[in-house]
Formats: structure tokens, C-alpha cells, sequence
């Protein structure tokens, strides 16, 4: 378990400027829930999965916590969130921290999340755009 105390160096995103493909962000959180998705337990370790919901002032996302980063993100934690990246997931912004990153209990947090605000509820769509001198099909 590693601790940190507030903001440290580095940029911090805000929640409501994530957008699709974002990605080597550093985020401060609070955990509003987290629910274990995948518990798998095997010979070569073990895999386990958790849906949490995040936010700061500005608004709130589903973060996908991996292995170790389940035990961190426990309901009513502040998190700093290192090196994180935007997945979309059946149309919805997903934060997912990978191998590369960290995710760690801050010390010295006080804020209410806005939960009202949940960027993981807008629906993103894959839109193809014609490349120069290209006709758009009509």
C-alpha cells in the first residue's frame, strides 16, 4: 500500500475533461464504491477485477481496477491515479490504470465527488471520417 501526500508535482486532470484514447494522465479521486467483477484463483496467481466509481468536484467515471490497485481502491479512499488512460468499453469511457502506472492512497483530501456528473454515462460512437479527396457517402 503506498501513501502520498496531496497533489505533489505533475499535472492533475479533472474528471470532466477526460475524453476518449486519453491516455499517461494523473488524476486525484475519491472512491464512491467499488464492486468486484472477476475473483479468479490459478496455479500462477490469481486475477481479480474491480468496477469502482470515482470522481472530484467536477464530475465522476467508472474506474477498472486491476490485481493489487483493488485493494487501494476501497470505498470513501483518496486516490492518486499515475500514468492513467482512457478505454472505451461498449460505448463508455472506462479509467484504467495499466502495469506502467500507480494508483495510491493520498493523505490530506477532503472533497465530495460529483457524482451527478458521471462521464461514464455518455455514449461515445466511432465515427469514420473520409480522407482528403475522398467523396462523403451520402
Amino acid at each position: 500500500l503506498h501513501t502520498c501526500r496531496g497533489a505533489m508535482s505533475g499535472s492533475i486532470t479533472s474528471v470532466d475533461k477526460l475524453r476518449p484514447n486519453a491516455k499517461g494522465m494523473s488524476l486525484i479521486v475519491k472512491v464512491v464504491d467499488a464492486k468486484v467483477v472477476v475473483d479468479r484463483k490459478g496455479p500462477k496467481g490469481g486475477s481479480k477485477i474491480a468496477e469502482c466509481i470515482v470522481g472530484d468536484v467536477t464530475g465522476a467515471i467508472v474506474l477498472q481496477a486491476r490485481d493489487d490497485q483493488v485493494d487501494v481502491a476501497q470505498p470513501g479512499a483518496y486516490i492518486r491515479l499515475e500514468g492513467a488512460k482512457i478505454d472505451v468499453f461498449r460505448g463508455s469511457m472506462r479509467l484504467v490504470v495499466g502495469k506502467d502506472g500507480k494508483v495510491e492512497v493520498v493523505e490530506g483530501e477532503d472533497f465530495r465527488p460529483a457524482v451527478g456528473n458521471n462521464m461514464s454515462l455518455i455514449e461515445f460512437e466511432m465515427v469514420t471520417l473520409p480522407t482528403a479527396g475522398e467523396q462523403p457517402s451520402a
